[in-house]
């Protein structure tokens, strides 16, 4: 089930009225038959995947607490990271691990093969299963007492506002929250609303209208030069950002209504002023899951500069083939190794750098700089293959077939006006007008010169709710256009 959809709508006030009519003993069966209801929504025999994980995991958390002997811990703990990541292997990896097997096999002339299988991706497949180790890892390091109450266990894999694209909670932060008792409250209800509000309008009213120009332009990218792909790059950036999120938006304040605490997995990272600062600020929960779980173990910065430059990359390649089966994912994930490393290298000359400038002067460039940077290597995320996203690499300053550099528009060949990359003149100019006013309010924001909507008069408060509302009534795009990060 979608957040954008009429079914959303429908079932959101539904599970949480029943939540608040319902005994606090029932609650959790409702919750964890909801979450069951909106997950088989997309496809209902994926449950079956989530019921396997959720059993394997849920016994080695109480076998591995039981077993004093740390070998047979450990045992224990690998078995069931082997049980999760296989099936991340089987249903993610497979088709890429064997297409790729298959060409080493044709490079070396031998005549195997491995079929493909045809099977399609679990919603959120590595959302949950991310989640679901956390908890066997942090039962294991005595961090987390097991959970004995088997429903509340699945609950916490399957609890419906995060669990196709998160956050990746933590079991310190969540599990002990479907234990207590949770009264209607009108703060949590309309903070949570306000929540949803702002995360649906930037998905239904920004980041979808952005989806149809960049999916536009990256249907044949090589129609487009110079300034269409410059302004390609800001809108997918852009676009991601509203559109992943806006999801988290409405899965926080979906969870609020009822009493429940997800943790932010964004910090305005459009703002960053370094590749580092970025991943602080951006899918919180999956750069704070690598950090303690891969990059800490492996020795973090306590180690020699080379080898903590070494433990950066294999983070940050584990996390672009986390993203999808695609080199085009691990590239994306190595550039943004390799610019971390970077800055850890000239971290001496940028600070000389910062001496000689004003403060507002260099922050500001190296916004600008961090927001170029990234919307560059987004290319190699969105681009199907290599050559489209070479190509658009290479053709960002050239003009295109009629000698002009700012061609955004195409002629219809149906003899219709022209559209500018795949939308109407003012669907165009409406996009022109919404991103910059989103970029400046979320500015506002983040520097507290706007403390917040709820700090200013009512007649303020009430009006920037209604052009919200009326902004997602009347522009919005209700096509019911899949969240980005639900293939992941």
């Amino acid at each position: 089930m979608l957040f954008n959809s009429f079914e959303f709508a429908v079932f959101l006030p539904a599970v949480t009225v029943l939540f608040f009519l319902l005994p606090h003993r029932f609650r959790w069966l409702l919750l964890l038959l909801a979450s069951c209801f909106f997950y088989m929504f997309f496809k209902p025999v994926y449950i079956f995947i989530l019921a396997f994980t959720i059993v394997i995991d849920y016994f080695a958390g109480l076998w591995i607490a039981r077993q004093a002997d740390k070998k047979k811990r450990k045992f224990l703990l690998l078995l069931s990271i082997i049980a999760n990541v296989g099936v991340l292997v089987v249903f993610k990896y497979y088709n890429f691990l064997a297409g790729n097997i298959n060409d080493l096999f044709g490079a070396l002339h031998y005549k195997g093969h491995i079929p493909a299988l045809e099977i399609l991706l679990p919603i959120g497949l590595s959302f949950h299963t991310f989640q679901a180790m956390s908890y066997t890892i942090e039962v294991y390091r005595g961090k987390q007492a097991p959970e004995k109450h088997f429903g509340i266990y699945a609950l916490y894999v399957m609890f419906y506002p995060q669990l196709v694209a998160g956050p990746i909670e933590r079991p310190q932060h969540v599990l002990y929250q479907f234990h207590e008792k949770k009264t209607f409250n009108y703060d949590n209800l309309f903070s949570g609303m306000r929540r949803i509000t702002w995360g649906l309008f930037k998905k239904v009213v920004i980041a979808d209208r952005l989806a149809a120009m960049v999916d536009f332009v990256y249907q044949d990218p090589h129609q487009w030069n110079g300034f269409a792909i410059v302004l390609t790059i800001v809108f997918f950036s852009v676009q991601i950002y509203c559109d992943f999120s806006g999801y988290s938006d409405i899965a926080v304040g979906t969870a609020r209504i009822m009493g429940f605490n997800l943790m932010e997995n964004f910090n305005y990272p459009l703002y960053s002023k370094n590749i580092t600062e970025f991943w602080r600020r951006w899918h919180i929960s999956l750069s704070t899951w690598f950090r303690d779980y891969v990059y800490i173990p492996l020795g973090g910065s306590r180690v020699s500069a080379q080898r903590t430059w070494l433990n950066l990359m294999i983070v940050f390649l584990l996390s672009g083939i986390w993203h999808g089966a695609n080199w085009t994912f691990v590239v994306w994930g190595g550039l943004h190794g390799l610019a971390v490393i970077l800055e850890s290298v000239t971290k001496k000359q940028r600070g000389w750098l910062a001496g000689k400038l004003p403060a507002w002067l260099f922050d500001n460039i190296s916004m600008a700089l961090t927001f170029a940077l990234v919307g560059i290597i987004w290319l190699f995320f969105r681009s199907p293959g290599f050559n489209d996203a070479a190509y658009m690499l290479t053709h960002l300053f050239t003009p295109g077939a009629n000698g002009h550099y700012f061609t955004l528009a195409q002629p219809d060949l149906h003899g219709l006006p022209p559209n500018y990359m795949g939308l109407p003149l003012w669907q165009f100019a409406l996009t022109l007008t919404l991103v910059p006013l989103l970029v400046i309010s979320e500015w506002l924001i983040r520097n507290e010169n706007i403390r917040g909507l709820r700090t200013m008069p009512a007649y303020i408060r009430w009006s920037a709710y209604y052009v919200i509302i009326f902004s997602i009534l009347f522009l919005g795009l209700f096509d019911t256009k899949q969240f980005i990060y639900f293939q992941f």
